[in-house]
């Protein structure tokens, strides 16, 4: 069809540095194939995010953004749910990674690490003696029964970030983002990350766990239709582009890898996708 095209425009004599001709492999949603294509070939999570190669922009479109169900979110979140949404071990295994890292983001004596918790419940997973070693701690959820429940921080807010991305807090407010197992319900995750980075004080890090659970009709389309490493490869390129973070790392914490063709096996499965804000 192409050269059929391009030999048409020559015999009506078009010259070839006239035209204009679309490069396929310069599109950006052909390269996130590719590279979704190659991942299914890598068999840790820690490889996804070693030398990724980015799109050119931002790939993805309105449809990979869009949910099953795009009624008012507020509905679905009105009653609360005082479970866990993932394995115990998951939950476990996700406090461990927070009581290890948390405690090397103590700058200096006196000075504790302040923590942001989006899309947070009635628990935050955080470790029980977190208030040993961190200072102000906020969570920003959907439901305020669950969050008037969560002995963990000192303060929450109510926010539907879908309808409104923009976090009501000063610019260099917090050391630590966490988002435990919920940016997969975000469809405006660019505006969100960006928001992540102006709230983020120079040198501060956000930390997305993520799990292979979810409540399908409120995940993106993008989401369902990828699997496990793929799910660490998108967390990973929202910080891409924002241009507001430096390289992101990603790393399973869940007990018992088991992999089959980019997808995790264990009902456990935890990884967490972090990077650190570039100011």
């Amino acid at each position: 069809m192409l050269f059929f095209l391009v030999s048409t425009l020559l015999s009506m004599g078009v010259t070839v540095s006239s035209l204009q001709i679309p490069n396929p492999l310069m599109n950006p949603r052909f390269q996130l194939t590719s590279r979704f294509i190659a991942l299914k070939a890598k068999g840790n999570v820690e490889a996804v995010l070693a030398t990724p190669k980015w799109p050119d922009t931002w790939p993805f479109t309105e449809n990979d953004l869009r949910r099953q169900d795009e009624t008012n979110d507020k509905n679905f979140y009105s009653a609360p749910r005082f479970c866990y949404h993932v394995d115990e071990k998951a939950v476990a295994a996700l406090t461990d990674y927070y009581a290890a890292e948390f405690p090397k983001l103590v700058k200096k004596e006196g000075e504790k690490p302040a923590i942001l918790d989006l899309c947070a419940s009635h628990v935050s997973h955080f470790p029980k003696d977190v208030s040993d070693y961190t200072g102000k701690r906020v969570a920003l959820g959907m439901n305020e029964e669950e969050l008037k429940d969560n002995s963990q921080v000192d303060e929450y807010f109510v926010q539907d970030l879908n309808e409104n991305p923009i976090l009501p807090f000063e610019d260099n407010s917090f050391d630590v983002v966490t988002n435990a197992v919920s940016i997969d319900y975000l469809n405006r995750p660019l505006e969100i990350c960006k928001e992540v980075a102006r709230v983020l004080k120079p040198g501060g890090t956000a930390m997305f766990a993520l799990s292979n659970r979810c409540f399908p009709s409120k995940a993106i389309g993008l989401w369902l239709q990828t699997n496990d490493l793929e799910h660490v490869f998108i967390v990973g390129s929202y910080f891409h582009y924002t241009g507001m973070f430096k390289p992101p790392t990603a790393v399973e914490v869940g007990p018992n890898p088991i992999w089959v063709g980019g997808q995790s096996q264990n009902v456990a499965y935890l990884s967490v996708v972090r990077a650190t804000v570039d100011k």
